[in-house]
């Protein structure tokens, strides 16, 4: 039975942490929140991917060691693993667009699929390592567009190149813990997570929902929006990043039990359609200033993606101890009011520091 224990900030004061891909977004706010907890932090990934980016905004290097690097270099990646002598990894380095997946396949497998094949190869030659979190996505299953939730032992699969890279890089975690790493108390745990569609403050990402709408909204635009009637598992991204913070605390108390994979999603409720965010985003935004906000459909022709997708969080739950704290509607909120404040020239880093606190503070 894996102790349940949701984030324990005890746990984590002077832990050394080797993070992959902290210039990102969803990275970013994990560094934040480790180093809030007093971890020892090393990251390791390509400079951030956007400008702005949280990264830069919420001035995340500061409190940590950042190593600017590519996981496609497998000699390079190793190194910086070992130097940092951890105790913990959190894998989070990826190429995360379905779309961009559609021009540049080659890129996308190689980090995703090799990316993780090095990480763990490096894990192998670090002694010091006892918990391994890999961080995949929920578009690893094979979508058969069905309304039932995706449990953890659900076929793996993908239309496009990205979440088959993803459903592939499950499969490499899988093989991996069971030639290598297999064994019982006192070996090293290795899991992966999985999560929804996470949204938050400070992704500035092209090609993602919340980004696009509030470019647009900012500007009084309409917002374009591609595919209004797909129903996606729609989180905070702080949701999934305490997940995984969760689950490296069980792969270290317990690594036999915690050694699987594991979903992170929102509740069955908060599965909604694309029109829904956006319509609820506008309204939020045009709260302190009505803009006009609106959307209308995007009528050109694009690639696949998936209609329905929702994830079955029960594993999570009962033998974690985590679930969803906030609902979708305080993380619409919390989104608005946090560009509210980037635009209006607060400190982001003092901003994101108070945002994980009163997350981390909210009733599960």
């Amino acid at each position: 039975m894996v102790t349940k224990r949701d984030v324990d900030p005890a746990f984590w004061a002077g832990k050394r942490v080797f993070l992959t891909g902290h210039t990102g977004f969803k990275g970013s706010w994990m560094a934040l929140w480790l180093q809030q907890m007093g971890a020892v932090v090393t990251g390791f990934a390509l400079a951030p991917p956007t400008s702005p980016a949280l990264f830069d905004v919420a001035k995340v290097e500061g409190g940590m060691t950042s190593i600017i690097g590519d996981i496609r270099d497998q000699g390079v990646l190793a190194a910086a693993l070992i130097g940092a002598d951890p105790e913990i990894v959190i894998h989070m380095a990826a190429q995360p667009l379905v779309r961009a997946s559609y021009d540049d396949p080659v890129g996308t497998f190689a980090t995703n699929v090799m990316g993780t094949v090095h990480l763990l190869d490096a894990v192998r030659a670090a002694p010091s390592v006892r918990a391994v979190c890999i961080v995949t996505t929920d578009k690893c299953y094979e979508n058969r567009e069905w309304v039932w939730a995706y449990r953890e032992d659900e076929a793996m699969g993908g239309h496009d190149p990205y979440s088959s890279s993803k459903g592939c890089a499950e499969l490499v975690t899988a093989a991996y813990r069971r030639s290598f790493f297999a064994g019982g108390a006192g070996t090293v745990g290795i899991a992966s997570g999985r999560a929804g569609n996470v949204i938050g403050g400070g992704d500035w990402a092209a090609d993602r929902l919340i980004p696009d709408i509030l470019r647009s909204v900012s500007k009084g635009e309409a917002v374009l929006i591609r595919n209004p009637l797909a129903t996606r598992p729609w989180q905070h991204v702080l949701e999934p990043v305490g997940g995984y913070l969760a689950l490296a605390q069980a792969l270290w108390n317990n690594p036999a039990a915690a050694s699987q994979a594991w979903n992170f999603g929102p509740r069955d409720e908060d599965a909604r359609p694309v029109h829904w965010i956006v319509d609820e985003l506008c309204a939020l935004w045009d709260k302190d200033g009505p803009r006009g906000a609106g959307w209308i459909k995007d009528g050109s022709e694009q690639p696949h993606e998936a209609r329905y997708l929702k994830l079955d969080i029960s594993k999570a739950r009962g033998g974690l101890g985590w679930q969803p704290r906030w609902t979708l509607a305080n993380a619409l909120d919390s989104i608005v009011r946090w560009h509210r404040a980037f635009l209006a020239g607060e400190d982001m880093h003092a901003y994101c520091h108070t945002e994980i606190a009163r997350f981390a503070g909210a009733a599960a």
